[in-house]
């Protein structure tokens, strides 16, 4: 049976690739990938551009497992922890790659100050699954020593009237209205911030699709001046 790979393998080589000195043929052993994709990541050739994911951070490596490999090229990675399969929940908001890893601090946050808001609010509002709040709640989460209770809106993981209007809603169905202000407020309060969302929403969208784009745009270019260089070499 072949050894379990990286829940994002071009992600995690990406960073292996920046972030150590192993060689292209172990970091491709231990992501699953052909050596060429690796050496054309190095060499910034590849089709698409991918933001490191620290494996190290997610716990399928150690600083000692890659210190072992640094040492010895012929030595074979051993996954650590093999990576947790997440079920998908229905319509996740976009989270930007770089604001993933602060999620559990901005779940647990609002476990402590809110626990009136359910799992399904949690879960549209961050963009998580219901199985991570579960674990963040019991306390079962893989990472629960490094955790730390952070506002959401700080993290930026959603805005303030997003947080306050789940607020409102949450502690509407449980009662406790006179407690909570309106932060809805009259009608074209409430067009004003759907509109905000949906603006919101459409800005994610577009901003991938240009990232991506320019990207791809850029590899190409470095591509079309290295066949230049090489035939005027020639």
């Amino acid at each position: 049976m072949s050894q379990t790979k990286p829940l994002m393998p071009h992600a995690t080589a990406s960073w292996l690739v920046d972030n150590t000195a192993l060689g292209f043929e172990q970091i491709a052993e231990f992501c699953g990938l052909h050596i060429l994709e690796v050496q054309a990541m190095a060499d910034d050739l590849a089709s698409s551009k991918y933001t490191g994911r620290d494996p190290i951070h997610s716990g399928e490596l150690t600083h000692e497992e890659i210190e072992r490999g640094q040492a010895d090229p012929s030595y074979v990675l051993q996954m650590q922890k093999a990576p947790v399969q997440v079920s998908r929940t229905k319509g996740p908001r976009y989270t930007p790659v770089s604001k993933r890893q602060d999620k559990p601090d901005g779940i647990a946050w609002i476990l402590r100050h809110h626990p009136e808001i359910s799992d399904a609010q949690i879960s549209k509002l961050i963009g998580t699954t219901r199985n991570t709040i579960t674990a963040l709640r019991d306390r079962t989460h893989w990472n629960i020593q490094n955790i730390q209770p952070k506002d959401p809106v700080t993290l930026g993981l959603c805005s303030q009237r997003e947080l306050d209007a789940v607020v409102a809603k949450a502690a509407k169905k449980a009662g406790l209205d006179a407690s909570v202000p309106n932060v809805l407020g009259s009608n074209d309060d409430k067009q004003a911030l759907i509109e905000e969302l949906r603006a919101e929403r459409d800005a994610a969208v577009k901003a991938a699709s240009e990232a991506a784009q320019e990207a791809e745009a850029e590899a190409w270019l470095e591509a079309k001046r290295a066949a230049e260089a090489e035939e005027a070499r020639e």
